[in-house]
């Protein structure tokens, strides 16, 4: 008959990979949760969405980011989904919500509901357009973004070059025009674009004569 001490002697080892998991179980998901956000698109937008939710980054025209006292002309030309080439000199009389975005731009897909937000409280009046102006190198890539999604924002594309004021290359790049073609709003970076102060503020210039 077995003693003690050979019983512990006979007893098989502790898994030592399975105890290892356990001790770093923390670690090993802080590492997955990382990783995730570092490949898909869809994540980081839902982390950038939450701090939106926070109010830290909602966007206000009192301070524009940008000296519009000697800006150059803000005119440029754009393309709508039909293929006719229009100029944005076109649109004076009317407020001009433009918005720089791509589909694999996780701050451009994090605002994004915001904006639909906003152009479906405004889409109906006369005196506001919305320029939502899509960077992919495929523009079906961006069509299929807002299908999916279920957008119903127009999707436009720029033609020939826009003057760097209003945009420089980095996405997203959100412009509001006054009536007479002014750039009274130049932001770069994700915001919420349906927060009840930059609403009320887009009113206020819809009002301006």
């Amino acid at each position: 008959m077995l003693n003690n001490k050979e019983l512990k002697k006979k007893k098989p080892p502790a898994n030592k990979l399975w105890q290892h998991l356990k001790k770093n179980t923390f670690t090993i998901l802080m590492v997955s949760a990382i990783g995730i956000l570092l490949i898909s698109p869809d994540a980081k937008s839902f982390l950038l969405r939450q701090l939106m939710a926070t109010g830290l980054f909602n966007p206000s025209m009192d301070k524009p980011e940008m000296d519009t006292a000697n800006q150059a002309n803000a005119d440029f030309n754009f393309t709508d989904g039909k293929g006719s080439v229009q100029s944005t000199s076109s649109l004076r009389g009317k407020v001009v919500f433009i918005n720089f975005w791509a589909s694999w731009c996780p701050p451009c897909r994090a605002e994004f509901p915001s904006i639909e937000t906003l152009y479906t409280k405004f889409k109906d009046n006369p005196d506001m357009y919305f320029l939502t102006i899509n960077e992919d190198n495929d523009p079906a890539t961006g069509k299929a973004y807002l299908d999916k999604e279920k957008f119903s924002v127009p999707m436009y594309q720029s033609n020939g070059t826009v003057p760097a004021e209003v945009y420089s290359g980095s996405l997203p790049t959100t412009v509001v025009l006054d009536k007479n073609g002014k750039v009274r709003f130049h932001h770069t970076g994700f915001a919420n674009y349906a927060s009840d102060k930059f609403v009320k503020q887009i009113e206020e210039l819809i009002n301006e004569q």
